[in-house]
């Protein structure tokens, strides 16, 4: 099951789109980077290819072999985030027919939540009662005249969609690095099963970000400093197209980051 998730931007900074519907269901929206999958009980088990995440304080520490990535930030704009029920091809522009519920019309910039926090719940909104199957959004470089005011609050993301803060260590030898991204990508997750929304339940969908994955070479053998994927850069691609595969979404109300329809088997 293919699905983004850390600390939220302050919650105001959202944009609700209520249901006026007072049988609809409550849905809220939350981030996490938890794994799927716990990490690997030793360092042998990575031999096999597979980089573990674990948490240290308020940071996620990413290793592999005898390298690691320690993670202390990452922020990403956001901007059109929906949802879509399971009938529904695409969203249109006709008001009050429930096609899809929006979250945000954006941009946005939150803060993944790393370290030991689970997740954090970026918005809640009234939703018409329904089966909903995909979680609509969009990875938004800042740069137009559209953006004047976001970029006048976040100067730091003028051009930059994503941007994280760290320090890589490659067979003990540390160092730090900021890795910023131009990306702009349109990103449907498909929710599977269905997200159930009842009337007058209070329901969650998380969008997890797999930051485990981010960094590796393309061979998917070894963690790359991510300096080293900045534009221009040797590895930009690669990581890349490696964010956009990390993200999935999936049903959480006890909000613990993993999947409840499919935690037991």
């Amino acid at each position: 099951m293919k699905r983004l998730v850390g600390m939220i931007a302050p919650l105001a900074a959202f944009t609700l789109a209520a249901c006026s519907d007072s049988t609809a269901g409550r849905l809220s929206l939350a981030l996490t980077s938890r794994p799927a999958n716990p990490p690997a009980a030793s360092s042998a088990l990575q031999s096999f290819g597979a980089p573990t995440v674990s948490t240290a304080g308020d940071s996620s520490v990413i290793a592999m072999g005898n390298d690691t990535i320690v993670v202390r930030s990452i922020e990403l704009v956001l901007r059109e985030i929906e949802l879509k029920r399971v009938e529904v091809v695409e969203c249109d522009s006709v008001t009050d027919n429930d096609d899809c519920e929006e979250f945000e019309v954006g941009p946005v910039l939150v803060s993944v939540p790393l370290g030991s926090v689970a997740t954090e719940t970026m918005v809640s909104i009234l939703a018409p009662a329904g089966l909903y199957n995909r979680l609509k959004f969009e990875i938004h470089k800042p740069e137009s005249s559209n953006d004047a005011a976001f970029i006048a609050a976040h100067p730091d993301f003028n051009g930059v969609s994503i941007r994280v803060t760290g320090t890589y260590s490659q067979a003990g030898t540390r160092s730090d690095f900021v890795y910023t991204s131009e990306l702009g990508a349109e990103q449907e997750v498909f929710i599977d099963p269905p997200l159930t929304v009842a009337d007058g339940v209070a329901t969650n969908v998380t969008l997890r970000v797999d930051i485990g994955s981010w960094f590796l070479n393309a061979g998917g053998t070894t963690l790359v400093d991510p300096a080293t994927a900045n534009k221009g850069l040797p590895n930009e691609s690669v990581v890349k197209d490696r964010i956009q595969a990390s993200l999935d979404a999936f049903h959480d109300d006890d909000h613990d980051g993993h999947d409840d329809d499919n935690e037991h088997t």
